[in-house]
């Protein structure tokens, strides 16, 4: 799975510290932490007809991320969705748009990794881009296509995952593995050998109607993979959490996987096995019905 460029991001305004500048000529320090060594926090955002889907949700997940790897200065989520606005007004976006929003320890004073050499105050980076769900054309087109990585999750005594960090190796190692298997995606093991998550993406499997999904041991607490459960809860949709090997997702009805960035898209195919009977699932065609409605009455008004 390989996005594609949007033409309309060709001349967008990034937002740097409350700088907006063109995307060719935004820039940060080489002594920022995160050209440093990764050490910055991040959330996805997406907007509907105006709103931010999740914004509390997702500026608390920032939060407790930046406290977590004892971020000295923290913006406001006030200030945070302030600049947000900001940006998403010059580049005159409503809809149809996703949010990378980027919190870093700052820039230091000489290279290192000692916090310490932190003085500045940490940057704000708010990235706007038009952009689908970027599984919709893969998903029309017989589901999307994992396989297994060897890349391990690291449990919480390894690098607790609910730190959403910048530092993407893992994933991007798992995804290099699911570029050379010519799959959309890879699915992540944990330390025990169950399923964690994929590498972009939270993981769900349906079996004889109930919506089932892995412990969030060694991946993120998902914003989006929250809400489907909250779906589930709220319209008698039978559903569990617990501890998930492959061989329930090769042997299940429906898989299906979630995220800000991709929203729902359903899994045809897990380590060359079809899924099911190969096509959409009820269940996981009602639970994207539910999503849509959801996003569409739901969010902070701020475009």
């Amino acid at each position: 799975m390989l996005q594609k460029f949007d033409p309309r991001n060709r001349d967008l305004l990034v937002n740097v510290n409350g700088a907006l500048v063109h995307r060719d000529q935004a820039g940060i320090s080489p002594f920022d932490s995160a050209v440093q060594g990764g050490d910055a926090v991040w959330e996805g955002l997406r907007v509907y007809d105006g709103r931010v889907f999740k914004l509390d949700e997702h500026l608390q997940r920032l939060h407790n991320s930046a406290r977590a790897l004892a971020f000295q200065q923290i913006p406001s989520s006030e200030a945070i969705t302030e600049e947000i606005r900001r940006t998403l007004r010059a580049n005159g976006m409503r809809d149809g748009v996703h949010i990378r929003l980027t919190l870093t320890r700052g820039v230091k004073y000489t290279s290192g990794m000692d916090p310490r050499l932190n003085t500045a105050g940490p940057t704000l980076i708010v990235l706007a881009e038009w952009k689908a769900p970027v599984y919709e054309e893969h998903a029309s087109r017989g589901g999307l296509k994992l396989i297994t990585s060897s890349v391990r999750r690291f449990p919480p005594d390894c690098l607790d995952p609910k730190i959403h960090h910048a530092n993407l190796a893992q994933s991007i190692l798992a995804k290099i593995e699911a570029n050379n298997a010519g799959a959309d995606d890879a699915v992540m093991l944990d330390a025990r050998g169950f399923v964690a998550e994929t590498n972009a993406t939270h993981l769900f499997l349906v079996k004889d109607g109930v919506v089932e999904t892995p412990r969030t041991v060694a991946c993120p607490e998902g914003i989006t993979r929250a809400t489907v459960l909250e779906l589930c809860a709220q319209h008698a949709i039978p559903h569990q959490v617990r501890d998930l090997s492959l061989m329930e997702f090769y042997r299940a009805d429906e898989v299906f996987c979630t995220g800000t960035m991709g929203e729902l898209a359903w899994v045809g195919q897990v380590d060359g096995r079809p899924i099911g009977a190969g096509a959409l699932g009820p269940v996981t065609s009602r639970l994207l019905e539910l999503f849509r409605a959801c996003v569409a009455r739901n969010g902070t008004a701020i475009a």
